[in-house]
C-alpha cells in the first residue's frame, strides 16, 4: 500500500455503556495493552504513520494511551461516528488524499486487510471502500445492502433494519477508506434521522452513491477482523483470539509451550528455539528469553527481564527487570527484582532481592558461579562476588558486598572465612 498520501482517523471517543465500566472502552486491556493500542499498531504495520485519534470520554487518559506520536481531536459530545469524523475536518483542511477510518474498539483487524482495502479502493477509483465480512450470526452489526447486480446500495444499522435486512449476513466492519474531499463534503449533509438520533458514518455511503460516486467493498477472509468490542464478553473473546495468535507465533518458531490453555504470554516477547514453557506461566511484554531455557510452572516474568541461553526459572518465581545469565537457575519461591545474575548462578529457594527502600529501587549484582542458600535476603544495593555463597536464612545488608569466593551466613550476614561481609 502506498502511504505517501494516506492519513488515518481512529474513533476512540466513546464511553462504551455496555461494558458496565467507569473506564473508557478503548482503555480496557488485552494482554496488558489498551484495546486502542492494537488498532494503532496495525495502522503502523500497514505503513500509515499520520494518525488522528478522536477522543472524548476520559480524553486525557485516552491521549496518554495513544501516545505522543498520534494527533488527537476532541469530540465534545458523542453524537455518533459521522460527527466524530467531522470533528477532524479542520485538521484535514487542504488534504486531498485517502483517509482510512478505523474503529478504536476493533483490535483484530490485520495490516494486510488495510493494505488490500486501499488497493481495492484505488483500483476502481472509489470515493469510499468498506471492509466487510460474512458472519453466521450477524446480530449487532450494520448490514451491507446490495442491488441485484451486487452493487452496494447502503449500509443499514441493525436498530433501523427491516426483518429482511437483518437476515443479510454480510456486515459492515466499521473500517473504511475514503477520498478525503468526498468524505468531508458528504459529512456536512448527514442527518440524525434514526432511532438513536445520532450521525452515522454509514450514511455517507448512501450520500456518495446519490452523487454518482463509486462505493466499493473489500471482504476479509477472516471474519474475526470485523469483531468489535461492546461488552466484557466481547473483550474476553477478542483477548482469547489475540492470545492464541501470540502463542501460535511462538509455537511456529520452535518454542515448546506444554499447555497453551494455561500459559499467558503478552506481545513483544522474544523466545529462543527449544525453550520450554511449562503450565501456569505468565510472561509480560518486553521480555527476552534465550534458547534452551526452561520457564515454569507457576512463573511470572515481568517487563525488562532477560533470560540468557540455558537459564531456568521455576515454581513460584517472579522476575522483574532483571538479567539472568547463561545456565543460571532460580527454581523455587524467589523474587528477583532489578538484579543482574552472571553465568552458572544458583539461587536457593526463598531468595529475595529486596530492591525497594521505600523511596527508590536499587540494583543487586550476583556474579558468575555464586549461589544463595534458602531464604536469603539480599538488600540492594549489594553485590555478591564471583563464586561467593550465602548460608540459609542469611540477610546481606545494603552496601555490604560479599567478596568473591567468600561464604557468609547469619543476620546480618558475616563471613565464615574470617572476612566481614
Amino acid at each position: 500500500m502506498s502511504t505517501a498520501n494516506v492519513r488515518a482517523v481512529v474513533l476512540a471517543a466513546g464511553k462504551g455503556v455496555r461494558m458496565k465500566s467507569e473506564r473508557a472502552k478503548v482503555l480496557h486491556e488485552i494482554l496488558g495493552r489498551p484495546v486502542v493500542h492494537y488498532v494503532l499498531k496495525t495502522l503502523r504495520a500497514a505503513g500509515i504513520s499520520d494518525i488522528t485519534a478522536v477522543v472524548g470520554y476520559q480524553e486525557e487518559q485516552v491521549r496518554k494511551a495513544v501516545g505522543d506520536g498520534v494527533r488527537t481531536v476532541r469530540q465534545e459530545e458523542q453524537k455518533g461516528t459521522a460527527h466524530a469524523v467531522r470533528c477532524c475536518e479542520e485538521t484535514f483542511k487542504g488534504f486531498s488524499g485517502e483517509v482510512v477510518v478505523l474503529a478504536g474498539d476493533a483490535p483484530l483487524i490485520g495490516s494486510p486487510s488495510i493494505v488490500a482495502m486501499g488497493e481495492a479502493h484505488r483500483k476502481v477509483g472509489a470515493a469510499c471502500t468498506v471492509l466487510t465480512a460474512c458472519l453466521d450470526d450477524p446480530r449487532g452489526y450494520g448490514r451491507i445492502i446490495r442491488d441485484k447486480e451486487g452493487q452496494v446500495l447502503r449500509i443499514v444499522e441493525e436498530t433501523d433494519a427491516t426483518e429482511r435486512e437483518r437476515s443479510v449476513q454480510e456486515i459492515n466492519s466499521g473500517h473504511y477508506v475514503f477520498d478525503a474531499t468526498a468524505l468531508f463534503e458528504a459529512l456536512r449533509d448527514v442527518k440524525a434521522d434514526n432511532r438513536k438520533g445520532e450521525y452515522y458514518l454509514t450514511d455517507v455511503v448512501a450520500l456518495l452513491l446519490a452523487r454518482g460516486r463509486r462505493v466499493g467493498t473489500y471482504r476479509t477472509e477472516d471474519p474475526s477482523e470485523a469483531y468489535g468490542i461492546n461488552t466484557r464478553k466481547d473483550l474476553i473473546a477478542a483477548t482469547n483470539l489475540i492470545r492464541w495468535r501470540v502463542l501460535q507465533h511462538h509455537l511456529d518458531n520452535g518454542v515448546a509451550i506444554l499447555d497453551p490453555s494455561t500459559t499467558y504470554i503478552e506481545e513483544d516477547v522474544v523466545i529462543g528455539v527449544d525453550t520450554i514453557i511449562r503450565p501456569f506461566t505468565v510472561i509480560e511484554h518486553d521480555v527476552t528469553i534465550g534458547k534452551h531455557c526452561e520457564v515454569g510452572p507457576f512463573s511470572h516474568l515481568r517487563p525488562g527481564t532477560v533470560l540468557e541461553d540455558g537459564a531456568e526459572i521455576g515454581n513460584f518465581v517472579e522476575v522483574k527487570k532483571s538479567r539472568i545469565g547463561k545456565h543460571s537457575k532460580a527454581k523455587h519461591l524467589t523474587y528477583l527484582g532489578d538484579a543482574t545474575l552472571g553465568d552458572h548462578v544458583n539461587i536457593g529457594a526463598g531468595t529475595i532481592t529486596a530492591n525497594y527502600d521505600g523511596k527508590n529501587k536499587h540494583a543487586t549484582v550476583i556474579e558468575d558461579d555464586a549461589s544463595t542458600g534458602s531464604n536469603t535476603v539480599l538488600v540492594a544495593p549489594v553485590r555478591l562476588g564471583k563464586g561467593a555463597k550465602t548460608g540459609a536464612g542469611a540477610v546481606v545488608p545494603a552496601r555490604r558486598d560479599v567478596a568473591p569466593g567468600d561464604v557468609v551466613a547469619g543476620v546480618p550476614a558475616r563471613s565464615l572465612k574470617g572476612k566481614r561481609a
